[in-house]
């Protein structure tokens, strides 16, 4: 059982280290101090349900229905050029710095439609989770615990993330840190688009 379950926590953990839309969105939460605690609770509720479907055996979805995969990768693209282009604008127009007294510029709601989103319209999700994990959960003779230990690592790493962002807010009090952020959050979203539609 605890050789299942370290198994799912480390793949898991592997599979969301690299830097993305979702993960991009939770450091700049946490270095705004914007609804740190929702923003972390969304993305791990929402990684464990996909684990939970993958782990369970809907891995076959994509096979199912065939459309599925084409929708959501250009789906996705359009909303990853979009939102990377906020944060190139952003970037470009610069001035704005982390002030630790200063009140939430965006409200809960829309920080949880937008990490909704980047979650969801992200086709990789699916295949690192639903696909992936839930395919490789069928090798382990305890699948419960391989899903256990796997959405374990999704609330492990999205909290440190979040919170451990507020180690960076010295560097953040300077608004050229935030133009060099807006501009990685822009490339790096325009990068995941381009692979998306290749």
């Amino acid at each position: 059982m605890f050789a299942s379950l370290f198994s799912g926590f480390a793949l898991s953990l592997t599979l969301i280290l690299a830097i993305g839309a979702q993960n991009a969105f939770v450091l700049r939460q946490g270095l705004r101090r914007e609804h740190v605690f929702w923003v972390c609770l969304t993305c791990a509720i929402s990684d464990a349900a996909l684990i939970a479907a993958g782990v369970a055996g809907f891995g076959a979805l994509a096979e199912a229905v065939p459309w599925f995969e084409t929708t959501m990768r250009y789906g996705g693209a359009a909303f990853l050029i979009w939102y990377g282009t906020q944060n190139a604008l952003s970037a470009w127009r610069g001035g704005a710095a982390l002030s630790v007294n200063s009140q939430a510029t965006q409200s809960l709601k829309r920080a949880i439609t937008t990490i909704l989103a980047l979650t969801f319209l992200n086709p990789h999700v699916y295949l690192d989770t639903v696909v992936l994990i839930g395919s490789i959960s069928a090798q382990y003779p305890d699948r419960l615990a391989f899903g256990v230990g796997a959405v374990s690592a999704s609330f492990v790493f999205f909290f440190s993330l979040g919170y451990g962002a507020r180690l960076l807010s010295p560097v953040f009090a300077r608004s050229r840190s935030w133009q060099i952020l807006d501009a990685l959050i822009a490339l790096t979203m325009w990068a995941i688009a381009l692979k998306l539609l290749l």
